[in-house]
């Protein structure tokens, strides 16, 4: 039998729950509406871990980049070190709510037909004019 190190089990543990936090699991995200993009270094938080900690370690949230937490239908911004603009996507992958400028030690109201939240540097949502009932894709 081989045996893993415990640093291999928890990278193997890591990739199996899809914490996509590795250089080369990055996402586009595109308005298909609009026809611009969102983002271009797009990671998923989807489990536990990378939930948690989401951009709070950040010290800034640059374009191209974005989170996207799934599931998630609220989001605050506690201990955060910069705004953020956000959007609330459903299962349809149509913006049911884009909130620009969301500031630290804010949060959002619960948008009960969310499926995901992208959370993007604060500014883009005004660039793309990206707005509800945009419908968006994700691209591995």
């Amino acid at each position: 039998k081989h045996k893993l190190s415990r640093e291999n089990y928890f990278l193997g543990v890591l990739k199996q729950s899809h914490c996509y936090h590795f250089p080369h699991s990055h996402m586009k995200i595109i308005n298909l509406t609009k026809n611009t993009t969102l983002a271009e270094k797009a990671v998923f938080a989807n489990n536990l871990f990378s939930r948690i900690k989401g951009l709070l370690a950040r010290k800034e949230f640059n374009s191209p980049e974005a989170l996207i937490l799934k599931p998630a239908n609220s989001v605050h911004t506690f201990f955060m070190r910069f705004p953020i603009d956000i959007l609330f996507v459903d299962r349809k992958n149509k913006v049911i709510k884009a909130i620009s400028n969301l500031k630290p030690f804010s949060i959002t109201a619960i948008y009960f037909m969310s499926f995901l939240v992208i959370e993007l540097p604060v500014g883009i949502i005004l660039f793309t004019q990206t707005s509800k009932g945009d419908t968006l894709q994700i691209i591995p």
